[in-house]
């Protein structure tokens, strides 16, 4: 029998309570999440963390754990974790706060937090992705499949003709093309500005990189900067492209790097 939201929130108390040194706090809501995962503030008197409940059966905080690991490991600010239970999928963690770059971002503040963004993106590439699934052409080709099932099909209700999916079929072969071609290295798969904290030491501090693969090397650089939630002039798209070209795979020639970058972006979109 499915557990109602009554039982799961009595779980939620339970292993508060086991793991908060004061019985004297309070649980709100702190943000939800595109999946079964929800998140809660655990208020005491002189402190605050957060609650993430992740239903075992769905997503299982093993990954989670594993890689929030290797992030802190290579010096990058991920939520510190106090306590976890993975048959129970509770993991009680450091409050980074509520302030994502998204509503900081304007033309006076972008260059020095994108400045952070991209000095911490050139850490987390150089981590080790052994054991991390491949970013491979099935998932690739996947991801792809969504614009023609969701956007053509169910939103436009528009129904390709044979000509149409050639066009189609050969633009995602482009597009898996350019992303395979590339070297490849640890990808967080989410690396934008609502999953990028303003924080005090070791700024930005990252979240929800539960996800992460052995990819392409510009992947999460398309995510920061063809941002879906934000857009910047192109100049500024160029220079900061080519500062992290220079960066991290100078031997790549910025033509081929600029390349790489829009046809991920288009792929990502």
């Amino acid at each position: 029998m499915p557990m109602s939201a009554n039982d799961r929130a009595a779980q939620r108390l339970d292993f508060v309570r086991r793991h908060q040194s004061t019985a004297d706090f309070r649980i709100a809501p702190a943000s939800a999440d595109a999946s079964f995962r929800s998140y809660w503030r655990v208020e005491c008197a002189h402190s605050t963390r957060i609650l993430m409940d992740a239903p075992p059966d769905t997503e299982p905080i093993a990954p989670w754990l594993d890689i929030g690991a290797r992030l802190h490991a290579a010096g990058l600010h991920t939520p510190q974790v106090f306590a976890s239970d993975a048959s129970q999928g509770f993991v009680l963690m450091e409050d980074l706060g509520d302030r994502a770059y998204l509503p900081q971002l304007n033309d006076a503040s972008a260059d020095p937090l994108y400045a952070d963004a991209l000095a911490a993106l050139a850490r987390v590439q150089a981590i080790d992705a052994s054991g991390l699934p491949v970013y491979d052409r099935a998932q690739l080709v996947m991801e792809l499949e969504l614009m023609p099932e969701w956007f053509l099909a169910r939103h436009l209700g528009f129904t390709p003709s044979c000509e149409e999916w050639d066009v189609i079929e050969a633009a995602f072969t482009l597009l898996v093309h350019a992303a395979r071609e590339q070297p490849q290295c640890f990808v967080h798969r989410d690396y934008h500005s609502r999953n990028l904290m303003i924080v005090e030491r070791d700024n930005p501090g990252i979240i929800d990189f539960q996800g992460a693969m052995l990819g392409p090397i510009v992947y999460d650089l398309a995510s920061l900067l063809r941002d879906c939630y934000i857009a910047w002039p192109v100049a500024r798209i160029d220079a900061w492209v080519e500062a992290f070209r220079s960066r991290i795979a100078p031997e790549v020639d910025a033509s081929t790097f600029r390349r790489w970058f829009d046809l991920v972006g288009l792929q990502r979109h």
